[in-house]
């Protein structure tokens, strides 16, 4: 399993080499990057690659949801989590609409954090492997026709042949023809069949 990459974002360095200390001493496989504001944090994000960004909500200039938004911009499966204080949880809660994965309130239990982080990469693994899936196209065996579930559930989608389906889904007309390597198949076939 590859080591996980881990930026954590807070405008008190005291707060920050504490997570960072902590996260350290629990022998985990991680590589942790530290940002003192935002800016540092989405110019971090720009020019590298994350697993998981654990970020304070309110800080001058850039703030969270800043950060947030970045981080899911670049790649939508880097996990956010969202440190705040208790005034500003119906911030957080604005934040989890925005798409972050998670939220704590400062100060945080260091087992309450190392608890959402493994759920953080629970579920990040799970919609790796979704995506994955997601980019297959399902194509019969037999008689080669494709599943469009575009509409529907994925694997209840109605079953199409081949031209139905570029026809329905890409608007292509089909003109059909045979490549040499069939014409001369088919053709030593009908040879050998008339005994020429």
């Amino acid at each position: 399993m590859k080591r996980k990459a881990i930026l954590l974002v807070d405008d008190e360095q005291l707060i920050i080499d504490s997570l960072a200390r902590e996260l350290s001493c629990e022998g985990l496989d991680l590589d942790i990057t530290r940002a003192t504001s935002g800016t540092e944090a989405i110019s971090l994000l720009n020019n590298g690659s994350f697993d998981l960004v654990v970020t304070d909500l309110q800080m001058p200039g850039m703030d969270g949801f800043q950060v947030l938004k970045a981080a899911k911009r670049k790649d939508a499966l880097t996990m956010v989590i969202i440190l705040t204080g208790y005034a500003d949880l119906e911030a957080a809660i604005d934040a989890l609409r925005l798409g972050a994965d998670d939220f704590l309130q400062k100060p945080c239990d260091t087992d309450e954090l190392l608890y959402r982080i493994s759920n953080c990469f629970v579920k990040q693994a799970m919609q790796k492997k979704i995506a994955l899936y997601e980019n297959i196209l399902p194509v019969c065996s037999y008689c080669h026709k494709i599943r469009d579930d575009r509409q529907t559930k994925t694997g209840e989608g109605p079953w199409y042949s081949l031209e139905e389906y570029f026809s329905r889904v890409q608007g292509i007309n089909f003109s059909h023809g045979c490549c040499p390597a069939c014409f001369a198949k088919e053709m030593g076939s009908y040879i050998q069949d008339k005994g020429w």
